[in-house]
C-alpha cells in the first residue's frame, strides 16, 4: 500500500478563510448562554422603556437575599420591616415573582428565533474521507462548504454557499485535485405565501407577544407590590388592634382593682365587683385573641415573602405617613376621568384590544392559505477548473429555471382554519367588548369604595372621640357616685369598638385609594416604594387651564 502523502494543495492560502471563519464560529456553552443573555436583556430593556419602565432586569434569582442570608447565620435578627424593604423582599423572595421574570426572559428569547429565520443564516462544514478495497487504499476525498440563507419579507429566500472539493488517487503518486464551486438558489412565490404580511406574520406575532409578556410582567410588579400593601398594612391594622385591646385590659384591671378596693372598705357591693371581675376576664381573651390572630398574620405574610417562617419579624408602623401621602395628595377624580383613564392606561385591557388585531391577521394569512400556490425558481452552480479555484470558464456555469404550481384542490384542512380564525376574531371582539364594560364597572365599583369608606373613616373617628368622652365622663360620674360600674363598663365597651374600628376603617380607606389608583393605571413601583403616577392628572390640569 503507497504511503499517503501530506495535503498539498496549489492555493492553500485561498482556503485560509474557510478554516479561519469555521473556528471563530465556534463558542462554548457558557458564551452562547451570555450571547443569549445580551440579546435577550436588550430586548426587555427596549419594551420596558416603551412602558415607561426601567431598571435593572435579571432573570437569574437573587443570591443575596434575606432568606438565604437568614438560613445561613448571617442575620438573626430581622429589624421592624417598612413597607419599601418588604417590597423589596417581595421583589427577591416571592416564587411567582421569579416565574414572572422567567416568563418574560423565555418570551424574548423566542423573539430571537423568530428574528433569526429572517437574518442571515451560516453554515459551515468540512469533512474527509478515503476510500479502498481490501488492504489497498484506493481514493482520498476532502471538502468544505460555507452557506448563506436568507428569507425576505415577500416569501423570496435565497441559498447560497461556496465550496471546495479535494480528490486524490492513492493508488498512484498523483497530487491533490482541487476544485471549488459556487452554488445560488433563489425561490419567490407569486401567489399563496406572497407578502411581508403573510411571511412575516409569525414574526409580527413574537414582537407583540414579547410586548404582551412585558405588559404582564409590569402588571403584576404593580399588583404584587399592592397586595404587600395591603397585607403591611392589613397587619399594621393589627398592631393597632393589640394595642387597643392592651390598653382596654389595663383599664379592667384598673377598674376591678378600685370595686375590690372599695368593696373591702364597704362602699361598694360585691355585685359590681364580680361585673368587674367577669369584664376583665373577657378583655383578656379578647387581648389573646388580638396578639393570635397578628402573630398568625405574620407567618402568612413570612410565607407571602418567602422569608423562613420561624424567624420573628414586625413591622415599622412610620410607613403610614407615606402611605398616608396617598389621601393628601389632593387629587379628585370624576368618573369620566377616571374610565378615561383606565381605558387610556391599563395594560391588560390594551393586551385584549391588540389581540383582536391579532386575530384580524391570522384570519388573513388563513385565507392566503386557501389560493393556489405558484412559486418560481431559479438555480444556478458554477465549478472552477481543476488546481484553478478562482478560474471559472462559462461552460462550468450550470442554471435552471422552474416554475412549479400548486392547484388549490382538496381544501378542507385549510377551509377548516379559515372558518376557525373566523370564530376566534368574533370571540376576541366580544371579548373586548366585555373588558371595556368590566373596566367600567370596576372604576366605578373602586369610586364607591373609596367614597363609602372614606364616609365610614369619618364617622368611626367621630364615634371613637365621642367614646373616649363617655370613658371619661362615666368614671369621672363613678367617682362622684353617680353612675355604677355597669355604666363604666359598657362606655369602655363602646370605646374599644369604636377604636378598633376606626383603626380598621383607617386601612380600608387607604387600601381602597390604593385601589382605586390602580384600577386607573396610575401606581408606579420603584425604589421609593409605592408612588401615585401623578403626570396623567397635571396633563388634565394643563389642559384645563386657560
Amino acid at each position: 500500500m503507497p504511503k499517503l502523502q501530506p495535503l498539498l494543495v496549489p492555493s492553500p492560502v485561498l482556503l485560509l478563510p474557510v478554516f479561519g471563519w469555521i473556528l471563530a464560529a465556534c463558542q462554548s456553552a457558557d458564551e452562547l448562554v451570555a450571547d443569549a443573555d445580551r440579546e435577550v436583556y436588550e430586548i426587555i430593556r427596549e419594551r420596558r422603556a416603551e412602558l415607561g419602565v426601567n431598571g435593572e432586569f435579571l432573570v437569574a434569582p437573587p443570591i443575596d437575599t434575606l432568606r438565604l442570608r437568614i438560613l445561613s447565620g448571617q442575620e438573626s435578627e430581622v429589624p421592624p420591616l417598612t413597607l419599601i424593604q418588604a417590597l423589596e423582599i417581595a421583589a427577591e423572595g416571592n416564587r411567582d415573582y421569579q416565574s414572572q421574570r422567567e416568563a418574560l426572559y423565555l418570551e424574548a428569547l423566542d423573539l430571537t428565533l423568530e428574528r433569526w429565520d429572517f437574518s442571515v443564516q451560516e453554515s459551515g462544514f468540512l469533512g474527509a474521507s478515503v476510500l479502498g478495497v481490501a488492504g489497498q487504499a484506493q481514493q482520498g476525498t476532502g471538502s468544505g462548504v460555507l452557506g448563506f440563507d436568507r428569507l425576505f419579507g415577500s416569501g423570496l429566500k435565497i441559498i447560497s454557499d461556496i465550496g471546495f472539493n479535494l480528490v486524490r488517487d492513492l493508488s498512484r503518486a498523483d497530487g491533490w485535485d482541487l476544485t471549488t464551486n459556487l452554488t445560488l438558489g433563489i425561490t419567490q412565490p407569486i401567489l399563496r405565501g406572497f407578502g411581508s404580511h403573510i411571511v412575516e406574520e409569525p414574526l409580527t406575532q413574537a414582537e407583540r407577544n414579547m410586548l404582551y409578556q412585558a405588559r404582564a410582567y409590569e402588571t403584576f410588579r404593580r399588583n404584587l407590590a399592592v397586595d404587600v400593601a395591603d397585607r403591611f398594612f392589613s397587619i399594621l391594622s393589627l398592631y393597632d388592634r393589640l394595642s387597643n385591646e392592651e390598653a382596654n385590659y389595663a383599664r379592667r384591671i384598673a377598674l376591678r382593682e378600685r370595686n375590690e378596693a372599695f368593696a373591702q372598705a364597704g362602699q361598694q357591693s360585691e355585685i359590681e365587683v364580680n361585673q368587674a371581675r367577669q369584664d376583665e376576664l373577657s378583655a383578656r381573651d379578647r387581648l389573646v385573641e388580638a396578639r393570635r390572630s397578628l402573630e398568625t398574620s405574620l407567618d402568612n405574610f413570612k410565607f407571602f415573602l418567602g422569608l423562613p417562617i420561624e424567624t420573628p419579624i414586625s413591622l415599622d408602623p412610620s410607613s403610614r405617613e407615606q402611605i398616608g401621602s396617598l389621601e393628601q395628595a389632593g387629587i379628585e377624580v370624576g368618573e369620566e376621568q377616571g374610565i378615561r383613564l383606565a381605558l387610556e392606561r391599563r395594560l391588560d385591557y390594551q393586551t385584549t384590544l391588540d389581540r383582536v388585531t391579532d386575530e384580524e391577521r391570522q384570519s388573513i394569512v388563513a385565507e392566503d392559505a386557501l389560493r393556489a400556490g405558484l412559486d418560481v425558481s431559479l438555480a444556478g452552480t458554477a465549478t472552477s477548473e481543476v488546481n484553478k479555484p478562482a478560474s471559472y470558464r462559462g461552460d462550468d456555469f450550470v442554471w435552471g429555471l422552474g416554475i412549479s404550481f400548486d392547484a388549490p384542490f382538496d381544501r378542507l384542512p385549510e377551509r377548516n382554519a379559515y372558518r376557525a380564525s373566523l370564530i376566534s376574531l368574533q370571540a376576541s371582539q366580544r371579548t373586548a367588548e366585555e373588558a371595556t364594560d368590566r373596566l367600567h364597572s370596576e372604576v366605578r365599583r373602586a369610586m364607591r369604595d373609596l367614597s363609602a369608606a372614606r364616609e365610614i373613616y369619618a364617622i368611626q373617628e367621630n364615634a371613637a372621640a365621642l367614646a373616649s368622652r363617655r370613658v371619661e365622663s362615666t368614671e369621672l360620674s363613678l367617682e362622684a357616685g353617680r353612675a355604677d360600674t355597669r355604666d363604666v363598663l359598657e362606655s369602655q365597651d363602646a370605646l374599644i369598638a369604636a377604636q378598633n374600628e376606626a383603626s380598621s376603617a383607617f386601612t380600608v380607606s387607604i387600601l381602597a385609594s390604593i385601589a382605586l389608583f390602580r384600577t386607573m393605571e396610575c401606581i408606579l413601583v420603584d425604589e421609593n416604594g409605592l408612588q401615585i403616577d401623578l403626570a396623567p392628572f397635571q396633563e388634565v390640569e394643563e389642559q384645563e387651564s386657560p
